[in-house]
């Protein structure tokens, strides 16, 4: 029997939740409860959906992480979360658990990498993941085993899908925030070279590392501007891949799901 097991960004889908709540009773109780009832309503949505075998939902603790220690410009400029939605952060984890889904809150690694990894060791046991979340960063983990789902547009996303909409690989996603950088965590990546232009060097050299490979062409003014840059570049590609080799401590029997409701 082949297992499934469903990942959830918690902070993803609750910060979503309560940003709609908070337009409708600001920071207010009001907002905290209409939020934590909506996001328990949500998790028990997906249950119904996707029939997981094993599922956890995975938190972010919000502090320092190693990508801040290499790179201290990390996520600067980001709202911090609500401090009303922290406080309330551990009712709606025990409201999970009530719903048979127990929550992994981060210490010294992101959620990201947490989920990342998780997901990888699935794949290699040949099982089934399901991602929830909008993070475009989880296109990387993509293959016939690990899929991505929008709660919020209810739809599946593929690494064909993604192939098809950003015209390179998953593993090419990677080499294309190296240089383009990711605006949303403050990655610098290469600068004066666009989305274009990082698309173009990579779909005519394959990978970042073919492209610094590459003989000096002054004519190339692409080229030239990526290889004066490559220590950016190199920097950046180190901040935006996902880890997959943390030690988690638990197995996945410890996340078997089963319906606490019936």
């Amino acid at each position: 029997m082949i297992s499934t097991l469903l990942i959830i960004d918690a902070m993803n889908l609750v910060r979503r939740i309560y940003a709609v709540q908070q337009k409708q009773h600001g920071d207010t109780p009001a907002a905290l409860i209409a939020t934590q009832s909506t996001t328990s309503n949500a998790l028990k949505k997906l249950l119904r959906i996707h029939q997981p075998t094993h599922a956890i939902c995975v938190f972010d603790s919000h502090a320092p992480s190693w990508r801040h220690q290499i790179y201290p410009e990390y996520k600067q400029g980001r709202k911090p979360i609500p401090e009303l939605l922290r406080q309330g952060l551990p009712t709606i984890q025990e409201q999970f658990f009530d719903l048979g889904v127990d929550s992994l809150v981060t210490e010294e690694d992101e959620a990201d990498d947490l989920i990342a990894c998780l997901a990888d060791k699935i794949a290699k046991q040949q099982q089934k993941c399901i991602i929830v979340s909008t993070d475009k960063g989880f296109y990387q983990l993509l293959n016939e085993s690990i899929k991505l789902y929008d709660y919020f547009q209810n739809s599946f996303i593929n690494r064909q899908q993604v192939l098809q909409k950003m015209q390179l690989t998953s593993q090419q996603l990677i080499d294309y925030w190296s240089i383009t950088g990711i605006s949303s965590s403050a990655i610098k990546g290469v600068e004066g070279i666009g989305n274009k232009g990082a698309l173009s060097l990579l779909q005519q050299y394959g990978s970042l590392e073919n492209i610094f490979n590459q003989a000096d062409a002054p004519s190339n003014k692409l080229l030239t501007k990526i290889k004066s840059q490559q220590s950016n570049a190199i920097l950046a590609k180190q901040l935006v891949t996902l880890k997959t080799d943390i030690k988690l401590g638990f197995n996945l029997k410890d996340l078997r799901y089963s319906d606490s409701t019936n």
